[in-house]
């Protein structure tokens, strides 16, 4: 039998290995060998990839990049290379826009008017875009915008649904941007962090526009002040024809298939779920739990983006940190079982952690550092718990984003496997 320490080195491996499948360096150069551009273009990356996913194109590109704006999350950009690159690089706010998401967007539009009518654009797009960069419809304020994105982020609403509120108040979303790209051809290169890998949903569709936004906030039980704010609604006209295509070159597929790959070469019989996690972290930390203590020994992995819904004063954590926590209580004691849930762009919440891995021992080590699991979970703090516990991931930037990666594994005992050599 393989001892826990040993078994959670493999489950970090095999994180590592969906993550690296959809590091945004490596599928944008790969994309652009196999379908390359006719003309010179310029380049606008923006998202927590983007820093990652203009390497990619610099690789693929050469001198065929004459220029380019790079917009990410502070701590995200490797300024050295992109601007000996002749690319600009600029830092918005995350996960609440800021003055600085206002300046990027305001460096977006000016950038684009500057450049040739027919010059053709490379957008390299990616999660946290809808906060990193804006323009405000007129007679919304900063303040307003930090307000709704405060309360949209302890929601609990889908990340569908919070890009359309946010839609409703942006001059560029839901296809605004492309009153800004007049005649030009554009290719834009998505990663996604949506559930349908939808380009109308990434980064709130700066190129694209999703039918039936306007009437779905309407729908939508929102208070009073926010459904002020988004009355107007985006209802501008798109242009007719833009000459724009759209490619989703990595997603949450291809990050669960690549973590199952490496699972596999480490010997683990290894089943995919392709349901969707989308329910509340702590019902889906305790449901997916229980699945794994009723399972046969091997790796089970999960993808999604589940949701909590916070108390007044959170404390520290996000939710793969709320998820893995709920696990935890459900497999307290178990030798046998462990269970990682981590944030595949290396966040999860306002901090710097990723995630977490729980073992059957987790509470034990959080009870003598003197932290309930009660506690913990009801005042949204399981960061604090999992950090007394030695059982949090830290990663740093990873140069992608597709939502969220959950892995259990059940080992198998001696006795299992002898009982399978007599067979």
């Amino acid at each position: 039998m393989k001892t826990i320490g040993q078994a959670r080195s493999e489950l970090l491996q095999i994180f590592r290995a969906g993550v690296d499948q959809v590091n945004g360096r490596t599928v944008v150069a790969r994309y652009l060998a196999q379908h390359p551009l006719k003309h010179a273009c310029s380049l606008v990356a923006l998202g927590k990839a983007a820093s990652a996913m203009a390497q990619g194109a610099i690789d693929a590109l050469g001198d065929s990049l004459l220029d380019g704006l790079v917009i990410s999350k502070p701590g995200h950009l490797d300024r050295e290379i992109l601007e000996a690159r002749g690319l600009m690089a600029m830092e918005g706010g995350h996960p609440v826009p800021d003055a600085n998401s206002l300046k990027a967007g305001t460096a977006l539009i000016d950038y684009l008017s500057q450049l040739p009518a027919d010059r053709p654009l490379l957008f390299l797009i990616s999660g946290g875009t809808s906060s990193l960069v804006e323009v405000l419809n007129e007679g919304i304020q900063l303040d307003d915008l930090r307000r709704v994105n405060q309360w949209l982020l302890g929601s609990g609403f889908s990340i569908e649904k919070m890009n359309q509120v946010r839609k409703s108040m942006s001059a560029i979303k839901g296809g605004g941007l492309l009153h800004h790209i007049g005649e030009r051809r554009v290719t834009g290169l998505f990663i996604s962090d949506v559930r349908w890998d939808d380009p109308a949903v990434i980064g709130s569709g700066l190129l694209a526009a999703e039918q039936g936004d306007v009437e779905a906030v309407g729908s939508m039980k929102l208070p009073d002040w926010i459904s002020r704010l988004t009355e107007s609604g985006n209802r501008q006209q798109l242009p007719d024809s833009p000459q724009v295509e759209l490619h989703v070159v990595a997603s949450l597929r291809d990050a669960r298939e690549a973590a199952a790959e490496a699972a596999r070469a480490l010997g683990y019989d290894t089943q995919v779920s392709h349901a969707f996690i989308n329910a509340s972290a702590e019902n889906a930390g305790r449901r997916l739990a229980l699945e794994l203590m009723d399972s046969l020994p091997g790796v089970y992995i999960w993808g999604g983006e589940p949701s909590v819904l916070l108390p007044d004063n959170p404390g520290r954590g996000g939710r793969n940190q709320h998820l893995a926590l709920s696990a935890a209580c459900v497999i307290e004691g178990a030798d046998d079982i462990l269970f990682l849930s981590a944030g595949t762009d290396g966040s999860d919440g306002p901090g710097a952690d990723a995630g977490a891995l729980v073992d059957g021992a987790t509470l034990g080590r959080a009870g003598r550092r003197g932290f309930d699991s009660e506690l913990s979970l009801t005042g949204a703090d399981s960061g604090s718990l999992l950090a007394a516990s030695g059982d949090l991931i830290h990663t740093g930037p990873t140069g992608t984003n597709v939502m969220d990666l959950i892995v259990g594994l059940r080992i198998a005992k001696r006795q299992e496997q002898d009982d399978e050599s007599i067979q």
